[in-house]
C-alpha cells in the first residue's frame, strides 16, 4: 500500500480520472500480488486527489482573472451591486455590501465588498485614500458576524493577487464561520 501511495503521489497524471487502478507492476514492484482485480483507493486519498485538482483549477482561474484585473471592466461584484445579478444580501449600507458566497467554504461564508471600487482591485493596491473604506469593510464584517451569530469565532480572509488565488479583482473580504477553524489555513 505504501508503494502504491508513493507512486501515485509522484505520478504526473490527471488524478481526477483515477477511480480504480488495475493491478500491475510499477518499476518492478507488484502492486497487488499478481491479481487483476480493481483496487479502490481509500476515501481519504480520493479526497486529497480531489483537493489537488480543485487547487489547480483555482490557480488557473486566478491567473486568468489577473490578466484582465486592471482594465476597469465591470466585475461580477459590480453587477451584484447594480442588482443585475441576484444575490442573497445580508448587510448593506451606503458604502458596503455583504452577500452570501455561492460556493461556501464554511456554514457561514459571506463576501463583504466596497460599493465603489475606486481603483481598489486588491489589497496590494491600497493607497492612503482607501483608509476609510478598509475600516468600513472590517467593521461591516463584524456587524455581519454578529447578525449571523458567529461573533464568538470567525475568520476574515482577503486574497490579494494571483498567488493568493484572487479570482475577482474588486477588493473583497471573505467572512467565514459556523465551524471550528483550523490553523494554518490554506
Amino acid at each position: 500500500m505504501a508503494a502504491l501511495n508513493s507512486f501515485l503521489l509522484r505520478a504526473s497524471i490527471n488524478v481526477r480520472a483515477l477511480g480504480t487502478i488495475k493491478a500491475s507492476r510499477v518499476r518492478g514492484h507488484s502492486l497487488l500480488a499478481q491479481t487483476h482485480r480493481p483496487f479502490h483507493l481509500p476515501i481519504q486519498f480520493r479526497r486529497a486527489i480531489s483537493r489537488i485538482s480543485a487547487t489547480n483549477d483555482e490557480e488557473a482561474s486566478a491567473r486568468e482573472a489577473a490578466a484582465t484585473a486592471d482594465t476597469g471592466a465591470p466585475t461580477i461584484f459590480d453587477k451584484i451591486i447594480a442588482k443585475e445579478i441576484p444575490s442573497t444580501i445580508v448587510y448593506e449600507d451606503d458604502k458596503v455590501l455583504a452577500f452570501r458566497d455561492i460556493n461556501p467554504e464554511a456554514p457561514v461564508h459571506v463576501l463583504v465588498i466596497p460599493k465603489f471600487r475606486d481603483g481598489l482591485t486588491q489589497l496590494g493596491k491600497a493607497e492612503a485614500r482607501h483608509w476609510d473604506i478598509l475600516g468600513e469593510l472590517l467593521y461591516a464584517a463584524k456587524i455581519v458576524a454578529e447578525k449571523e451569530g458567529i461573533l464568538d469565532g470567525f475568520r476574515v480572509v482577503i486574497n490579494s493577487g494571483p498567488a493568493a488565488c484572487q479570482s475577482v479583482y474588486h477588493l473583497h473580504l471573505h467572512l467565514l464561520g459556523g465551524r471550528q477553524m483550523k490553523w494554518p489555513p490554506g
